[in-house]
């Protein structure tokens, strides 16, 4: 077989002949993704949240440290809408402030999880044998520890700063990246366009990130949401625990020093809650649109 020989796509001549309009692939994917009504409005409150986290404080200008009013104030009060914590601080701008460090800790984590779930799992798929052998007991070694124990372990030791929240998420949240990208690499790694790019000569490589990721892309995609999603709630997890850091606002810092006062006073932990609950479903709205999107049988329905 000729190396250079390519199995093109059909021509904008041919496509007109069969009374196919060519489209280009990024409008196709908008088209798609616009079809998806919950895509659509996880989009628009995911946008929502990075404005509000962006331009927030600009448009609410209060230090959610400063201790605004009395203590564990209602909502509905005339200068703190959503009331107060147990020190007095406002809520809304704890909130307000804390979406960029919750955010920021949750991207961060996960692009740390997927990176190192997708090079494992590609390699184990990819190559088998004795690699995927060793790859997969260090998945396992990893998955049957307790994720949120192990993360608890990590920030005790380094220290509870966002930096170090991110790193021990990720380093926690990888081995169902793994599998799945494991999985879909022995699945495409069969296919007939595989063996014939093999057979042109194309390097391992090549295979794994130009020609078999590319078509894993899709349910990679949402497991990427997911995993912003469950570091926003790991984050959640440790501050409630005490493991947050105390020097950055966050939700949940927030949740974390006011829920000796749920019985009391539920604003101060419910709210922020809200918050993450909305966020979490914001993102795994997106990312299942993207998958549909992306995924050319499902882009028909």
């Amino acid at each position: 077989m000729n190396k250079s020989t390519v199995i093109a796509p059909m021509s904008e001549n041919a496509a007109a002949e069969e009374g196919v309009r060519p489209s280009h692939p990024a409008i196709e994917f908008v088209r798609a993704f616009a079809r998806n009504q919950s895509a659509v409005v996880g989009f628009v409150l995911l946008t929502a949240i990075l404005v509000a986290s962006v331009a927030g404080p600009l448009l609410y200008p209060v230090d959610p440290y400063d201790m605004v009013d009395m203590p564990l104030l209602p909502p509905g009060s005339e200068f703190v809408p959503l009331g107060t914590d147990y020190l007095g601080r406002d809520i809304l701008a704890g909130i307000i402030g804390g979406a960029r460090a919750t955010l920021a800790v949750g991207g961060t984590a996960a692009i740390i999880s997927v990176v190192i779930g997708i090079l494992a799992g590609s390699f184990a798929g990819f190559f088998g044998g004795r690699v995927d052998a060793a790859l997969i007991k260090v998945t396992e070694f990893f998955q049957i520890l307790p994720p949120l124990l192990l993360a608890m372990v990590l920030v005790t030791i380094f220290g509870p700063t966002l930096t170090t929240i991110a790193l021990s998420i990720g380093v926690v949240s990888w081995p169902q990246v793994a599998r799945l990208a494991r999985a879909e690499f022995m699945k495409i790694g069969r296919l007939d366009y595989v063996s014939a790019a093999r057979t042109a000569g194309a390097g391992n490589l090549y295979l794994i990130f130009r020609v078999i990721l590319p078509a894993a892309l899709p349910p990679l995609v949402v497991a990427a949401g997911l995993s912003i999603g469950a570091a926003i709630l790991f984050e959640a997890g440790l501050s409630f625990l005490g493991l947050g850091d105390p020097n950055v606002m966050s939700w949940g810092l927030i949740i974390g020093q006011n829920r000796d006062y749920l019985l009391t006073a539920w604003w101060p932990v419910t709210l922020p809650g809200i918050a993450i609950f909305l966020t979490v479903l914001a993102i795994s709205l997106v990312g299942d649109g993207i998958n549909d999107a992306l995924n050319p049988k499902l882009r028909r329905r």
